[in-house]
């Protein structure tokens, strides 16, 4: 596979991670091999980032959109991450507040399906 799709699998900011990874091909092997005894780098960007977007987002508790509209387009690292949680700015807050809604309404609609589903039987 390419290294773009095996960094995604990885969770890892393909940009970030050694030449030799980028410029190669990746197969099955050696991506279980990787997810099974990762090696230092991979530990190293998993710790310390630059993480990717999908990452940013879920350690902050945001959607993808929603770092958009917060302004934050690029990987950022742990320490940026963590520095963000503590400064908390409004953004911030008003992404988590509408993600908060986002699993409540799924969540409800969840329940809506099983109980209609339970109801046909």
């Amino acid at each position: 596979m390419k290294p773009a799709t095996a960094a995604k699998k990885l969770g890892v900011y393909l940009q970030a991670t050694p030449a030799e990874f980028q410029e190669g091909v990746v197969s099955r092997g050696e991506l279980n091999a990787l997810q099974a005894d990762p090696p230092q780098w991979l530990l190293e960007l998993r710790r310390n980032g630059p993480h990717p977007r999908p990452v940013v987002a879920a350690k902050l508790g945001v959607s993808i959109a929603g770092l958009a509209r917060g302004g934050i387009t690029e990987a950022l690292t742990t320490e940026q991450i963590d520095a963000l949680k503590t400064e908390r700015p409004t953004w911030l807050e008003q992404e988590r507040a509408v993600q908060a809604e986002v699993r409540k309404e799924a969540a409800r609609i969840k329940d809506k399906h099983l109980a209609r589903g339970e109801q046909q039987r």
